[in-house]
């Protein structure tokens, strides 16, 4: 451990650092810094100054910060940074529906958009076992409209514990978006808060609660991927509100 590491420790202040950036954007942002160089090499200043301020912004949308995930398996965590634009009841997905599924009755969705300035690494909102990820190629509508989730690119992720309890994600693909991509596969373990894909340059990220568990967070909230709690499972606060 370096001095100032134990300085630190000693003084309870904790130093801050950028957050490390993710593999899969760091070669943007070395394509990013090159052309800068490039620029700045040239002398064209006036291309090299908003160069350099796109290179911090590709890193800085590429950052992969620590989350602190609640270890409560009662507790439906967040996928996505961003904000909750939408809680509705819907029909679960086409690729998500059957026995062995969602099932076929309407669930409570809650969609969460993120702008181009929050972190893009989705995380899955329970632990289990990834039972299905199904890749439908589409439009790139605003990932804010509701038709998004069943017009857009997007990528559908189930997700089912050791006592059956499934819960259904999408990652939607956004105007500015041009590729989902996964980190895991049907079949692998994940723990909860475990990190399971990226969407490049905007989008949203629906999450499909179990029958009878409602919505913890409310329309224009911000959640924080792997930390904000969005639901307790079995637990349905509409119902709580009505007996109070």
């Amino acid at each position: 451990m370096s001095r100032q590491e134990l300085t630190n420790r000693g003084t309870g202040v904790a130093k801050w650092s950028f957050p490390p950036v993710h593999p899969e954007g760091r070669k943007f942002g070395l394509i990013a810094a090159g052309i800068t160089l490039f620029f700045a090499f040239m002398a064209w200043e006036t291309l090299a100054w908003p160069m350099g301020a796109v290179t911090i912004w590709t890193l800085a949308f590429f950052r992969d910060p620590v989350r602190a995930t609640p270890i409560d398996d009662r507790f439906v965590v967040s996928p996505a940074d961003g904000l909750v634009t939408l809680i509705e009841q819907v029909l679960p997905p086409v690729e998500l529906r059957g026995p062995d599924g969602l099932g076929d009755e309407p669930m409570t969705r809650v969609s969460i958009f993120m702008s181009v300035f929050d972190v893009h690494i989705n995380r899955t909102p329970i632990r289990g076992t990834i039972k299905r990820v199904v890749y439908i190629a589409g439009k790139f509508l605003n990932a804010d409209l509701d038709k998004a989730s069943e017009e857009n690119e997007r990528q559908h992720f189930l997700v089912e514990r050791s006592d059956g309890v499934r819960i259904g994600f999408t990652q939607i693909a956004g105007l500015v978006a041009r590729r989902i991509v996964a980190f895991v596969k049907e079949g692998d373990s994940v723990a909860n808060g475990q990190r399971i894909g990226l969407i490049r340059f905007g989008s949203r990220v629906d999450v499909y609660l179990p029958h009878g568990t409602s919505s913890r967070v409310i329309k224009g909230q911000r959640c924080v991927a792997g930390e904000t709690v969005i639901a307790d499972l079995g637990v349905d606060q509409d119902l709580i509100a009505v007996a109070h």
